[in-house]
Parts: structure tokens; sequence; C-alpha cells
């Protein structure tokens, strides 16, 4: 099992595209995931075609009433397995935000309900550093951060590799992670500035592959598709297939 988290603290920026898509083009080269929804608004959840959840029956009774996560999967219409969300999932801060342990709840869950068995487990995390997404950061092996190709964002990535950093110090070990821009448009300058700054930045952390600005990767979720069963012919389904290529060469699910 190797845990990835999808993260950015900026909104925006194509995380939970890029969890969906990255989960669907594992799928089609047999490396099947398991995605987990671990924001409160539930949009991965939505994306791949999930409807009328219940709280019971998502990751918020993990976290509520330790129901096991391996009882909480269920299938998307892709055949995606999937750990579903639940607005519920938002008083979580609330209500364990004083309890320092409750950090590590989410690494002991998923190594308990699905031990080592070479299935890559993607979470999708919420815009900010909460107790849910710090549950997603200390429980992953290696961390995706996605960055959509303007000035905003390029900023936004100095904070969160400055908060990994700090995370990294103060628990002595280190979260391998890679850099993926998003949002490319290659008809403006801009982009290709992100990109070129970003590398300065984070060298080889950041992935050769960008995900180009296009329609139906915008248009999917609205049908709760993948890019992949919605416009397979897409730009968007060539550049999360180019993703899922470089990052399984690079040992990034293993």
């Amino acid at each position: 099992m190797s845990v990835i988290t999808v993260f950015n603290q900026k909104g925006g920026v194509g995380k939970t595209t890029t969890c969906v898509n990255l989960a669907a083009a594992l799928a089609r080269v047999q490396r099947p995931p398991i995605a987990v929804d671990l924001d409160s608004q539930a949009h991965l959840t939505l994306s791949l075609g999930l409807r009328g959840i219940g709280s019971d029956e998502s990751i918020a009774s993990f976290f509520n009433a330790d129901k096991p996560l391996d009882a909480l999967v269920k299938t998307a219409p892709n055949g995606l397995s999937v750990i579903p969300s639940h607005l519920e999932l938002a008083k979580v801060d609330a209500l364990f935000g004083a309890n320092k342990s409750i950090a590590g709840k989410l690494r002991g869950g998923l190594r308990t309900s699905f031990p080592a068995n070479g299935t890559p487990i993607l979470i999708d995390c919420c815009p900010m550093m909460g107790v849910l997404s710090l549950n997603a950061v200390l429980a992953a092996d290696r961390v995706l951060i996605p960055v959509s190709a303007d000035h905003l964002s390029l900023q936004g990535v100095h904070r969160l590799d400055a908060a990994l950093h700090a995370l990294e110090k103060s628990l002595q070990r280190t979260f391998p992670r890679k850099v993926v821009v998003t949002r490319f448009d290659s008809r403006r300058r801009l982009s290709y500035e992100i990109y070129d700054k970003l590398g300065e930045h984070v060298g080889d952390r950041l992935c050769r592959t960008c995900i180009t600005e296009n329609v139906s990767l915008a248009e999917s979720p609205g049908q709760g598709m993948d890019i992949f069963s919605y416009a397979p012919r897409s730009p968007g389904a060539r550049d999360y297939g180019l993703l899922a290529e470089e990052l399984q060469e690079a040992g990034f699910f293993d």
C-alpha cells in the first residue's frame, strides 16, 4: 500500500480534478487505487458520480464513530473504489482540534483496513491545513502538489513547502513530494514563466507533464465522470495519462 496525498492550501488549483483523473488513469493501467475524499464539500465524491451518501456511509463516520475504513468503500460508476465524504466531516476540526492524538488517526485506520497489498491510495484534501489535512499529510508516503499556472499559486507553493519542511523537522521524517502544474495555457507566456520559476524553486520535484487548461476537464465533474470516461480523446485525458506514466516511472506509487 502506498498513500499519496494530493494537497495544496490554495483552492482552485485542480486538486480534486487531479485526484479523480490520476486515480482513473492508474485504473486504466491495472493499478486500481482507492480514492479517499477528505473534504467536507465532497467534490471528489460528486465528481465520481456518487450521490445520496449518508453521513454513516462516509469517512465522517470513521472520525466520529470509529467505523473501519474498509467498511466505507463504495464503487463509483466508472468502477473506481471510493471512500466518500459528507458535509458532517466539517465538524471534525471543531470536535477534535484540541486532541493532538487525532492527527494520526487516518494513518492508523488505513494501515489497519488496507495492509500492505500494493494498492495505491489517493487522498483528496480540503484547501487548508487543519485537522483533516494534517491527518492526510501524516498518513502519506508521498505528497502530490497541484499548482495552477498563475502568480498567486506560485506564492502559495512556497508557503506550503515551508510548512512541509517544518513538519519534517518536527517529526524527523521526510515527505517526498512532486509538484504538477495545472491549468497550463500554452498560448500564454505566463504559463511558461510559472513553470520555469517553479523549476528553479523545487528542481527535479517538478513534473515534466503539465495539465493543459481545457473545457472537457471543467465539464466532466458536472457529469459525475472522470476525463477518460467523458472525453477520452481530449487534451486532459492525454495529460493525465502522461502524468500517471511519469509518476509510475519515478516510483511514486511504490
